[in-house]
C-alpha cells in the first residue's frame, strides 16, 4: 500500500512527508509488476488506480478519474498534476469511469485534460437499483483515515440523539467483526456492511449521508438517492465534488465544522438528487474488447 495517513490539517504538508514512501511504493510494484508480467506471460493489465502497475511488455490501461488533480496551492497542484501525467501516460489507455457528456460526475478532475487515449467508459457501481421497504430515514455511512472518521462520528450521534428520524450509522470498520448496538432510540450502528447488505440498507432509507467520495457518488446515481455530502476536511478532491455536484443542484453540500443535522437534512432531502444516466454499459463493452483485442505479451 501507499500508506497515506493525514495527520494534520495542512494535507500539502502530509502529502510531502509521505511522498518519499509513496515513491518507494510504486517502485516496488513496479518491479513486482514486471516479475509477474514476464513469468506468467500476462497479455493485458488494468490497473485500478496504481501508478506503478504498468509493462511495456504487455498492454496496459488505467482506470481513474482523477487526472486533473487539486490542490490548495498553485505550485504543488502543478507538480501534481505534472507527476500524475507522467505515470499516466506510462499505460496504453486511461480509462475514467464517468461520462463524456457536458453533464458529467467528475467535472474537471477528468474532463479537458492533455492526456490522450483517454476512454470513458461510464459510471460504475456494484449496487443494483430497487424497491426496498423504509427501514431508516438516513443511513450514515462513514469512511476515510482517522481521526476524521471518528470525529464525524461523534458529531453525527450527538446531533442525531435529539432529532425525530430513525438513523442507521455504519461505521465503516472493516477491520472487526460484525457489531451492532443502539444509540438511544432511534440510532442504530453496526461496524460495517459490505455489497448487498449495503445496497439494501440505502434503498431503505430516504437519505445518504456521508463523505464525498467518487466511488459514493456513483453508487448514489445508481440509486438514485438524495445525499448530504461532508467531505474529509482538507481532501481538495472530496472537497471539490461536493462543491461541483451542490452547485448543479444534485446534493447538499456541508462542511464537518459548520455541520448542522437539524438544517441539514431537510435540505438535502430537497435536492434532485442524481440518477442512472451516467452508466454506459455498451460504451464499457466496447471499451473492454477492444481492449482484449489489442492485448499481447512482447517477448
Amino acid at each position: 500500500g501507499y500508506g497515506i495517513t493525514y495527520k494534520s490539517k495542512d494535507i500539502v504538508f502530509d502529502l510531502m512527508r509521505m511522498l518519499p514512501g509513496i515513491t518507494l511504493a510504486i517502485y516496488r510494484e513496479h518491479q513486482k509488476v514486471r516479475e509477474i508480467v514476464m513469468e506468467h506471460r500476462i497479455d493485458g493489465l488494468i490497473s485500478d488506480n496504481r501508478m506503478g502497475c504498468f509493462s511495456k511488455k504487455t498492454y496496459t490501461a488505467f482506470l481513474t478519474h482523477q487526472i486533473n488533480l487539486i490542490a490548495p496551492s498553485p505550485i504543488v497542484q502543478w507538480f501534481g498534476r505534472q507527476t500524475n501525467y507522467f505515470f499516466i501516460r506510462q499505460f496504453d489507455e486511461c480509462w475514467v469511469p464517468d461520462s463524456a457528456a457536458k453533464s458529467n460526475l467528475s467535472g474537471s478532475l477528468s474532463h479537458g485534460t492533455p492526456i490522450k487515449d483517454i476512454h470513458f467508459i461510464g459510471a460504475l457501481s456494484r449496487f443494483q437499483k430497487r424497491v426496498e421497504d423504509k427501514k431508516y430515514d438516513a443511513v450514515v455511512v462513514l469512511s476515510g483515515p482517522e481521526p476524521q472518521r471518528t470525529n464525524l462520528e461523534n458529531i453525527i450521534v450527538k446531533q442525531a440523539a435529539g432529532l425525530p428520524y430513525r438513523f442507521l450509522i455504519v461505521q465503516g470498520k472493516t477491520e472487526r467483526t460484525a457489531e451492532q448496538y443502539k444509540v438511544g432510540n432511534n440510532i442504530q450502528v453496526v461496524s460495517a456492511l459490505a455489497g448487498e447488505a449495503l445496497n439494501k440498507a440505502i434503498l431503505a432509507s430516504d437519505l445518504f449521508i456521508g463523505r464525498a467520495g467518487y466511488s459514493s457518488i456513483m453508487d448514489l446515481a445508481r440509486l438514485s438517492k438524495p445525499a448530504l455530502l461532508i467531505p474529509t476536511p482538507g481532501q481538495t478532491e472530496q472537497e471539490y465534488l461536493a462543491d461541483y455536484l451542490a452547485e448543479n443542484g444534485v446534493f447538499h453540500f456541508q462542511t464537518q465544522t459548520a455541520l448542522n443535522l437539524e438544517k441539514d437534512i431537510p435540505a438535502a432531502l430537497a435536492k434532485k438528487g442524481l440518477h442512472g444516466s451516467f452508466f454506459d454499459e455498451t460504451g464499457l463493452q466496447q471499451t473492454v474488447g477492444r481492449f482484449l483485442e489489442r492485448c499481447r505479451f512482447l517477448p
